[in-house]
């Protein structure tokens, strides 16, 4: 049997997915402790379904980090083990609460809170790993997507629609609920600002150089629009 070997050519083991010892050369690898085997498996994983989407297989992942295949799944049972832990990574770790407590500060004008909320935003997300992974997984029906933008629903486009219904002497959602022509308002600014980023890592075009300023615009057309739109919207319901 033709043993298996990683990208510099050294034979891997079975025992702990490495080339064998050898003597003292070149080749001979340190065997990494269980943490930072498994964070370099997921950070590896992160770039690769970045560049070639969740088609890619494991196999071919193993073949980049030099590692066997079975390694792979010590760590991570199923490729949608790794997948799961990819969202955690890229999605999750990166969600700041303190976002969703600028939102509701109206201690703060609702164009500047809403400003500065999409400023930090962009700044988190605006990278190629984020977007891909994000439209490779609505591409391919890996639940990815669907999952943050319910969580994008409920943290985000209820408390912004929320504090514009309160800016504006509005019912509060206890009092009418919010019908889903409302929230696609909401829906609609985090769109015009997002496809900036859709524009750069999947069109791969020029985009603008001053991003705060075109944050700013579109926070500005909306909060200059929306609010006269909820309020006919509400009272055609009542």
């Amino acid at each position: 049997m033709i043993p298996e070997t990683d990208s510099r050519g050294a034979q891997i083991g079975e025992e702990d997915g490495v080339g064998p010892a050898q003597a003292a050369g070149p080749r001979k690898r340190k065997r990494l402790p269980r943490n930072e085997r498994e964070q370099m498996i997921v950070e590896e994983a992160i770039r690769f379904f970045a560049e070639v989407g969740f088609e890619g297989q494991t196999r071919e992942l193993a073949r980049r980090l030099g590692i066997t295949q079975p390694l792979i799944f010590r760590y991570f049972p199923t490729k949608e083990d790794l997948i799961e832990r990819v969202y955690q990574e890229v999605y999750l770790s990166r969600w700041d609460p303190r976002w969703e407590e600028l939102l509701e500060d109206r201690d703060l004008p609702l164009g500047k809170r809403l400003t500065e909320f999409y400023k930090a935003y962009t700044k988190a997300i605006f990278t190629y790993e984020w977007v891909r992974i994000f439209v490779y997984s609505g591409l391919k029906g890996v639940n990815i997507n669907k999952r943050y933008l319910a969580l994008i629903r409920d943290r985000v486009f209820k408390r912004v629609m929320t504090e514009l219904r309160a800016a504006h002497g509005l019912p509060s959602p206890d009092d009418v609920p919010f019908s889903e022509a409302e929230l696609e308002l909401a829906w609609g600014l985090h769109g015009s600002i997002f496809y900036i980023a859709i524009r750069k890592w999947i069109y791969e075009v020029e985009i603008p150089s001053d991003i705060e300023g075109v944050i700013a615009a579109e926070v500005e057309n909306f909060v200059l629009g929306a609010p006269a739109v909820v309020e006919r919207m509400i009272s055609v319901r009542g």
